[in-house]
C-alpha cells in the first residue's frame, strides 16, 4: 500500500493512530454538523427576517412619491423600532461586492441568504465593524444604505463551545496517551529482555501489564529457564565425558612413554596426542564460554593481545583500529570468549597465509573485527560449509599446512552468536586471501 511507509513502525505509534484517528474524525464531524446544521441554520433564519425587512424598505422607496426628505422620514419611522438605520443616497450606483474575513463562517451564511432573498444588486461589508453589518442595495432612486446590528442576523458565537470541546478532548487524549504508554511499557521491557538474552546478557525481568502480555512474559521466562537448564545439563555431561576419556588417554600416554622407542610407538604417541587435542577442542566448542560474566572490555586491547600472542609464535600480524566513540572505548562482552574467537580466526589465518591483518572498528552501535590473510582463501560456494564442525575444506585450503580438526570457525561462530552478533567470510581486498568479519552489537 502506498501509505504504508507513513505508518509508524512502533506498536505505541500505531496504537496512538488507532486511538486518535477516530476521536479526531468524530470531533471534525461534530463540528461540521454543529456549524452547518445548527449555527448556519439559525443564522440563515435570522437573516431571512432581516432580508424581508430590507425588501419592505426597498418597496417604500420604490412606491414613494414624496421628495427625499419625506422618504427618509418614512424609512426612519420604519427602521427605528427594528433596531436598524436606513438611509437613501439618490442617484448613486452600487458596485456588487462582499467583504468578510475568511474564517467568518456565519458571514458566508449571511451573504448567501441576502443574495437569495434580496434580488437586487448589493454590496455587503461584514469585516469593517464587529458590531454592525453594512448593506448597500440598489433601488430605482439610488442606493439604500442599511446598518444592521450583527446580533440580529448572527447567533451567539460558538467559539467558546468549540474551544471547550477541543480543550477537553485534548486533556482526555493526553490522559489516554499516558495510560497507553503504561500498557506498552511491559511489551518494550519484554523485547529488551529477549534482545539481551540473545546477546548473552542477563537482564532482570518480571512479567507485567495486561494478561496477554503477562502470559507472553511468563512464556519467555519459561523458555529462558529451559534453555539455561539444557546448556547446563550439556556442560555437565561433557565434563563427565572429558573426565572419563582423559583417564584412559593418560594411561595410554604413560604406557607409551615407558615403551621402547620405535617408529610404531612414535606414530601411536602422535595419534594419542591428536586424540587429546581433538577432545579438548570438541569440549571447548560444546561447552563454549557460558560461565563467563559479561564485563566492560576494550576491543582494541583484546585485538592487540591476540596479535602479540601470534607474533610470539612467529606470525606477521598487524593491528589497525578505528574508534568512532573515543569517549566510550569499551563494550560489554565476554572477554575470554571474544579473545578465544579472535585467536582461532588469527590461528587459521596464520596457517594459510604469511601475513595477517586485524582491523578493529568501534562504533556506537556495534563492534567489528576483520581478520584478513594472504592465503589462498575459500571459494564463495564453500564458505557456508566452513562453519560446520569437523568440516575440512581440502579443496579450498591445503590440509598439509594445517593441523586443525575443523572447529576453529565453529567455535568463533558460536561465540559471535552468543553475543548477539554474526561471523561471515569474505574475500580480502587488501591481502587477496580470506577475510573473516566478526560483528557484535554494543
Amino acid at each position: 500500500m502506498f501509505f504504508k511507509k507513513y505508518i509508524p513502525r512502533s506498536l505505541f505509534g500505531r496504537s496512538l493512530i488507532i486511538f486518535l484517528a477516530p476521536m479526531l474524525l468524530l470531533q471534525a464531524v461534530v463540528t461540521y454538523i454543529y456549524i452547518d446544521s445548527y449555527y448556519e441554520g439559525i443564522t440563515g433564519q435570522m437573516t431571512k427576517a432581516v432580508a424581508r425587512e430590507i425588501n419592505f424598505a426597498v418597496s417604500i422607496i420604490e412606491e414613494a412619491e414624496e421628495d427625499a426628505e419625506q422618504t427618509q422620514a418614512r424609512l426612519d419611522e420604519f427602521a427605528t423600532p427594528l433596531g436598524m438605520r436606513l438611509g437613501l443616497v439618490e442617484g448613486e450606483i452600487v458596485e456588487q461586492s462582499a467583504i468578510r474575513a475568511f474564517y467568518d463562517v456565519s458571514g458566508g451564511a449571511v451573504e448567501e441568504t441576502f443574495k437569495q432573498d434580496v434580488e437586487r444588486p448589493m454590496a455587503l461589508d461584514l469585516a469593517t465593524s464587529e458590531e454592525t453589518i453594512e448593506a448597500r442595495i440598489q433601488t430605482s432612486r439610488g442606493v439604500l444604505r442599511a446598518l444592521i446590528d450583527r446580533d440580529r442576523m448572527i447567533g451567539d458565537d460558538p467559539a467558546f463551545l468549540l474551544y471547550f470541546m477541543f480543550g477537553f478532548s485534548v486533556l482526555l487524549m493526553l490522559i489516554a496517551v499516558y495510560f497507553l504508554r503504561l500498557q506498552i511499557m511491559p511489551i518494550r521491557q519484554l523485547a529488551a529482555a529477549a534482545d539481551d538474552f540473545g546477546k548473552g546478557r542477563d537482564r532482570p525481568f518480571r512479567p507485567r501489564g495486561a494478561d496477554e502480555v503477562k502470559r507472553a512474559g511468563a512464556a519467555f521466562l519459561d523458555m529462558k529457564e529451559r534453555l539455561e537448564k539444557q546448556i547446563e545439563q550439556r556442560t555437565r555431561m561433557l565434563s563427565g565425558v572429558s573426565h572419563d576419556l582423559r583417564t584412559p588417554l593418560t594411561r595410554m600416554k604413560l604406557a607409551l612413554a615407558m615403551a621402547d622407542d620405535n617408529p610404531e610407538i612414535a606414530e601411536l604417541s602422535s595419534d594419542v596426542n591428536e586424540m587429546e587435542r581433538m577432545l579438548q577442542e570438541f569440549l571447548a566448542f560444546a561447552r563454549g564460554e557460558k560461565g563467563e560474566d559479561i564485563t566492560d572490555v576494550d576491543p582494541v586491547a583484546i585485538a592487540e593481545e591476540v596479535a602479540a600472542d601470534a607474533r610470539r609464535r612467529g606470525g606477521k600480524v598487524s593491528v589497525l583500529s578505528t574508534i568512532d566513540t573515543p569517549d566510550e572505548p569499551t563494550a560489554k562482552m565476554r572477554r575470554i570468549a571474544i579473545k578465544r574467537a579472535l585467536a582461532n580466526l588469527v590461528g587459521n589465518a596464520m596457517e594459510f597465509g604469511d601475513r595477517v591483518d586485524i582491523t578493529t572498528r568501534v562504533t556506537r552501535k556495534f563492534i567489528e573485527f576483520n581478520i584478513e590473510d594472504s592465503g589462498p582463501g575459500i571459494p564463495e560456494h564453500a564458505r557456508e560449509l566452513a562453519f560446520r564442525p569437523f568440516e575440512r575444506l581440502d579443496k579450498a585450503r591445503n590440509q598439509d599446512r594445517g593441523g586443525g580438526v575443523g572447529l576453529g570457525l565453529s567455535i568463533a561462530l558460536d561465540i559471535a552468536r552468543s553475543h548477539g552478533g554474526e561471523l561471515s567470510l569474505h574475500e580480502s581486498e587488501r591481502l587477496g586471501g580470506l577475510k573473516a568479519r566478526l560483528r557484535a552489537p554494543r
